[in-house]
């Protein structure tokens, strides 16, 4: 067979994306604390970008103060009475060029800053608060202080290890020894878990969530016997809601064992989740709906007043265009100036884009922003789309990540887009206010004889939404993370 390489040609069309086209999508999916952040690192990447504070151009471009040291330029610049004045003049009309260097070297002209006025940014990092203890260090801190023998502490510190997030030992104590350990034995492992149990906080070390409920009970100045036998010899019971054999075992009433229930309900089932970084993301509403003094229209409005208005730099628009500026330095003005000006057309893209996808949701949704989340129809995003005249994946884009707040609280736009049925009127009804029907009828039903699926299906149907099959409603009331008729029973 021979091998050889031949060349061809052929004609194709294909679809590329600019790139200020890929910058406009993705400064129309950034949320409004992202974008916040977007926006300084190109005022810190881009000389050509800066704030527009709507001060007067006048002060925008005022001169640079003379510096100390230009004695010789003051000097070239004075004019003395009595002599050749003819000389004099055309040494001023040639110092014009002079300047103009000075400015090219020094830059532009910056305000200073007052001495009273603060730096945001040195301010944000005295403000920002350290990073938390995580739980690890926490343990191993404690650990140093433990009076134990050598090999009691080097078990010890491998147990730590293998403790996870929620401060459970997240493998058996057997594995943590082989035949090349030869630091400590099983029974210094055995020991040093105990001692790992009654560090801070209770429940630490703990292999499963009866040994974590007993070690935080033993640990109690309160009389909390009852309660330790319960978990002890009832455990399994207990989770399968088997209280009245429970109560005749232990030969007491479902009062007083309903009493128990009560106070082991207040023990932490996962103690380590209380030491570590908690971090918590702030949710900052893109969007606000408002009624103005409870009329009837909907106000929609975006919540950017904390994005700073942008703008390009007078005097390096200025240098881009004289012709005195090396070619080097104009080109690169010029990349700059296009990506500023692709920054700012993005953002106010951004706006216009999401301000018609709340508008329209508003419309559409109108019923849930009077009546509440039981009033929530069902909105294909499709329909959006075309109403606001962009591609359903624009519509995908501007809603990501997005909030919007109203009377109702602060909710994401993804929930007012959702499928649905229609009732017996034809009435339509969205997945998420069947859900938020079915939590409503799980509050108000007799715990002492809690619905079965089929009990609320025919409740939903009687409230107006049938053909609900009851796979459906289990599917829902496991996504709700709520038990069966079994569990939530009250004796």
């Amino acid at each position: 067979m021979k091998l050889e390489m031949t060349g061809q040609m052929r004609m194709e069309q294909r679809m590329k994306l600019a790139p200020h086209m890929i910058q406009s999508m993705e400064i129309l999916q950034l949320p409004i604390l992202a974008l916040q952040e977007r926006i300084e690192q190109e005022l810190n990447s881009n000389p050509v970008l800066e704030l527009d504070d709507d001060s007067s151009p006048d002060e925008a471009e005022a001169p640079a103060e003379q510096p100390a040291g230009d004695d010789d330029i003051a000097e070239k610049a004075l004019v003395v009475d009595g002599e050749n004045q003819a000389e004099d003049f055309e040494r001023l009309n040639n110092l014009g060029d002079e300047f103009k260097d000075l400015i090219d070297q020094s830059g532009p002209y910056h305000s200073r800053r007052d001495d009273d006025e603060k730096d945001l940014k040195l301010e944000a990092i005295k403000n920002t608060a350290a990073p938390p203890q995580s739980l690890h260090d926490y343990l191993t801190e404690q650990w140093r202080l433990v009076d134990a023998e050598e090999p009691v502490k080097k078990a010890g510190g491998v147990i730590i290890d293998y403790i996870d997030q929620r401060g459970y030992l997240s493998v058996p104590l057997e594995q943590l020894h082989n035949k090349d350990q030869t630091a400590f034995t099983p029974e210094h492992l055995r020991e040093a878990l105990s001692l790992v149990q009654e560090l801070d906080p209770p429940g630490i070390g703990a292999r499963d969530l009866r040994e974590c409920l007993l070690i935080q009970l033993s640990q109690s100045t309160d009389d909390l016997g009852f309660e330790y036998r319960l978990v002890e010899d009832h455990m399994d019971a207990l989770l399968e809601n088997r209280l009245p054999e429970i109560a005749k075992k232990m030969d007491c009433t479902l009062e007083r064992l309903n009493r128990g229930i009560e106070r082991l309900s207040k023990l932490d089932i996962s103690p380590g989740l209380q030491v570590g970084r908690n971090e918590s993301i702030p949710i900052t509403p893109d969007v606000i709906v408002e009624s103005p003094n409870g009329s009837e229209d909907f106000s929609v409005r975006l919540a950017d007043d904390s994005l700073p208005s942008l703008r390009l730099s007078p005097y390096y628009t200025r240098m881009a265009e004289d012709n005195h500026v090396s070619d080097t330095t104009r080109r690169f003005l010029a990349n700059n100036i296009r990506s500023a000006h692709w920054i700012i057309e993005a953002i106010e893209q951004r706006k216009n884009t999401l301000l018609k996808v709340a508008k329209a949701i508003v419309r559409h949704q109108r019923d849930f922003f009077e009546q509440g989340p039981l009033h929530l129809r069902p909105l294909p995003m499709s329909r959006v789309a075309d109403d606001v005249g962009v591609h359903l994946a624009t519509v995908s884009r501007a809603v990501s990540g997005k909030y919007l707040q109203c009377a109702w609280g602060i909710l994401p736009l993804r929930k007012f887009f959702s499928g649905g049925t229609e009732d017996v009127t034809g009435q339509a009804h969205s997945w998420e206010a069947i859900r938020i029907k079915l939590q409503q009828i799980i509050d108000e039903e007799d715990k002492t004889k809690p619905l079965n699926d089929d009990q609320i299906k025919e409740k939903l149907a009687e409230a107006g939404i049938p053909n609900l099959a009851r796979r459906t409603v289990a599917k829902y009331r496991k996504l709700m993370n709520i038990p069966t008729a079994k569990f939530r029973k009250k004796y």
